[in-house]
């Protein structure tokens, strides 16, 4: 689009709002009265003093006879910050019309210059008119060209003209129009019957272009979104805009896929004050009954809703309080009946979800320099009603945090933590349980601070209270607490050493974990073996025994760091080793291992790893190479994990990641992107493309797979795997810059999981 800051400075330019009256014009000849005049204008202003405008015309040699004035050699016109030049000139005193011949050109601060042979000043009629019309922005190099340009007020016209962003000498493109006109009080443009040229060959005729110059809000057409799939024919989208107040807008975006089906979507945006928004949506789909058939869907129709809202300040702003901590609300919520809700509402593929739940949350917080308070409320629906999961809803948690304070000089310190949490489930068993967390740390530092010493010690209690109008399912669980405190001794010390290239700084530390009283009843009485068997955490019973039992433990801990000359980081090394004292299970535990290694100033390693002693194997591995120069930026990634349970046949994940992206010049650039999951042998998305820049022009192609889920027969694990061409163009500042949201998509084929 024509950038607006331009449009409007000329037309603010063109417009000379509050003109002076033909009284208020001063004209001087010869060089040396120019001179004595711009050295003397403070005496200028006090002869206008009382006059809010001003124009000044300074000329070599003038001439003045009745009522006409004629001025020539380097004239030059001064009104404000505008400065008009010409050849010559003349100014019709009784008219009040000021006439510029020969190499017009006008300035605003030195930003906009408008050029012609011709133009004409009417101040009493507040009339212009420039015969031919050239004006060019120095920021953005956007002209427009007219064989006449009319302005009156602030509105104006131009006949027959062009406009680009291109080398006026030849342009590599540009837009040819019979017409155009602006509304100054609407900021409104319109351009009729242009004609697409990219150099002299015409490519698309335009039979009207419409665009606001400004920020304002307004109703109307938004960019259509357009594509062609094998499978689902034609789309187009015409995302409608009403904005009729300052405070809300609506977008309707319906919509129409040849083969498949027609629906829309609506969001609703509101600002209910300064501290405050929100946004309604929903949508719905219908699918053709021979496409259903054809791909099996579950579903023959797609709907649902979504709400936000957030208030920054809702405790004053709703109860009229004067608090001075900060509060807010926020709720996101929303409904539907499948995943092809979501996936219909965009062609971009890479939009689709994948999950298999739709999470509604509210959160409602008080917060001050000491403490905060939140009230937290989750609804999780399955968006595969077939599944079995019963979700757990938490309904609501209460939550209460005291900040850290300290005592004796910073060597004590405490903090109280506690949540109340009611989970609901579909079966109507309710359970209500608190937490209260109260971790007291007492340190100090030896040695002239070489060696940090601290002991921690760490509070706990927790009760479950079980309810179910169905007394038999809570006959066997009984309400309980169980209270307890374990301990900490933790030993560091972190040593620096400089060299005459790098830096290293290498830290120790220590902690022995040990077990201290405990008293418990009920339910953490009566399901605590059971519970604590790794092989029975996920039967129904055992949901809401969240209590780990405390071993003791020594864990190692080594950190360091080097940095270079500059103070930048070439080494992250992280090792810590846990050994365990009186489990059932090993003794030693996981060993892991961070690494983040700077291997030159573009080349980087990161791995992390955990390894597990008794399997005598890895438990995760994450691993990622990466290269960032000047024009090429590559990076790979895998992912392992083993979770060690041989009756899982989901027991493995290996994953990889890869990107790429390459600019071989300030004009092409060129990106890849690849996702494969090894262990399914099933490749998740895939990406290639290209993008050409010029300072007035871009161009873009992409070609993407993806791979997305579906719902058909009942079955929510089946994916059906698409490949799209996706087109971008920009004719600049005409246009914004290519985006995801404005290219156009093109279906190559669909078919199923690979």
């Amino acid at each position: 689009m024509l950038k607006k800051t331009l449009l409007l400075s000329l037309l603010t330019l063109l417009t000379f709002a509050n003109e002076p009256d033909s009284s208020k014009f001063i004209a001087y000849d010869s060089s040396q009265q120019r001179e004595q005049t711009l050295n003397n204008s403070q005496n200028i202003t006090e002869i206008e003093k009382d006059s809010n405008e001003k124009v000044e015309i300074y000329a070599t040699t003038m001439d003045s006879k009745d009522n006409i004035v004629n001025v020539s050699g380097d004239v030059t016109v001064i009104y404000k910050e505008y400065y008009l030049t010409a050849n010559r000139a003349v100014y019709n005193r009784a008219k009040g019309e000021l006439e510029l011949f020969e190499n017009v050109r006008a300035n605003q601060n030195g930003k906009y210059k408008i050029l012609g042979e011709y133009a004409k000043l009417n101040i009493l009629n507040k009339e212009r008119t420039f015969k031919p019309f050239y004006m060019l922005d120095n920021k953005t190099n956007m002209w427009i060209s007219g064989d006449k340009a009319f302005v009156k007020d602030k509105s104006f016209d131009i006949s027959s003209g062009m406009v680009s962003g291109c080398n006026s000498s030849n342009p590599m493109w540009k837009m040819e129009f019979s017409s155009s006109d602006y509304n100054g009080n609407t900021k409104w443009m319109n351009i009729y019957n242009s004609v697409l040229y990219m150099y002299d060959i015409p490519v698309l005729y335009i039979p009207y272009y419409g665009r606001s110059l400004d920020n304002t809000r307004r109703t109307g057409f938004l960019t259509p979104a357009l594509g062609i799939s094998g499978s689902e024919g034609f789309f187009y989208e015409q995302p409608i805009y009403i904005a009729e107040q300052n405070w809300w807008d609506l977008e309707l975006k319906p919509q129409i896929r040849t083969n498949r089906g027609y629906g829309g979507y609506a969001k609703f945006r509101f600002v209910d004050s300064d501290v405050s928004k929100g946004e309604i949506s929903a949508g719905y789909f219908k699918e053709k009954n021979s496409y259903v058939l054809e791909n099996k869907l579950e579903n023959n129709t797609h709907y649902g809703y979504g709400i936000k809202y957030e208030n920054n300040d809702f405790l004053n702003s709703w109860f009229g309080l004067n608090l001075d901590g900060q509060s807010g609300i926020y709720v996101k919520a929303g409904y539907m009946n499948d995943v092809d809700y979501i996936n219909l509402s965009s062609n971009n593929p890479v939009n689709n979800i994948t999950g298999s739940q739709l999470l509604s949350k509210t959160n409602i917080f008080y917060n001050t320099d000491n403490n905060y308070y939140g009230a937290y409320f989750k609804y999780y629906q399955y968006i595969d009603e077939n599944s079995d999961t019963d979700p757990v809803q938490i309904l609501p948690q209460l939550h209460y945090h005291h900040y850290l304070d300290s005592y004796f000089g910073d060597h004590l310190y405490y903090n109280l933590d506690a949540k109340t949490t009611n989970y609901v489930t579909k079966e109507h068993l309710s359970v209500t349980q608190t937490n209260i967390n109260l971790p007291v740390t007492l340190q100090t530092s030896l040695f002239d601070e070489y060696l940090n010493i601290s002991y921690n010690g760490y509070l706990y209690f927790q009760n479950s209270s079980f309810s179910n109008s169905d007394d038999r399912i809570t006959e066997d669980l009984k309400d309980g607490s169980i209270a307890r405190i374990h301990n900490e001794i933790a030993i560091s010390t972190q040593l620096t050493k400089a060299y005459t290239d790098v830096t290293h700084v290498v830290g120790f530390s220590s902690r022995y974990i040990f077990d201290g009283a405990e008293t418990k009843n009920g339910f953490y009485e009566s399901d605590e073996e059971f519970c604590s068997i790794t092989a029975n955490k996920n039967e129904p019973r055992c949901d809401y025994y969240n209590i780990t039992k405390v071993d003791d433990t020594l864990q190692l801990d080594m950190t360091q760091y080097f940095y270079n000359s500059l103070g930048q980081q070439i080494v992250y090394h992280r090792m810590v080793q846990n050994f365990v004292f009186g489990s059932d299970e090993s003794d030693v535990g996981e060993l892991e291992n961070e690494l983040d290694l700077k291997i030159l100033s573009n080349i980087s390693l990161y791995n992390h790893l955990y390894y597990n002693y008794d399997e005598g194997l890895f438990s995760k591995i994450y691993t990622k190479l990466s290269f960032n120069g000047d024009s090429i930026s590559l990076s790979l990634a895998h992912l392992y994990r083993d979770n060690f349970d041989r009756t899982d046949e989901n027991r493995y994940t290996s994953y990889l990641t890869s990107a790429a992206s390459y600019k071989y010049n300030n004009h092409y650039s060129f990106h890849a992107r690849y996702d494969y999951d090894i262990e399914k042998d099933l490749r998740k998305s895939a990406e290639i493309g290209l993008l050409y820049k010029k300072r007035c022009w871009e161009f873009s192609l992409r070609y993407v797979e993806n791979n997305k889920p579906t719902i058909r027969n009942g079955n929510y694990d089946d994916n059906i795997y698409e490949r799209y061409i996706y087109v971008g163009f920009a004719l600049k500042p005409l246009m914004d810059s290519i985006t995801k949201s404005t290219e156009f998509a093109f279906m190559v084929d669909e078919d199923e999981e690979k």
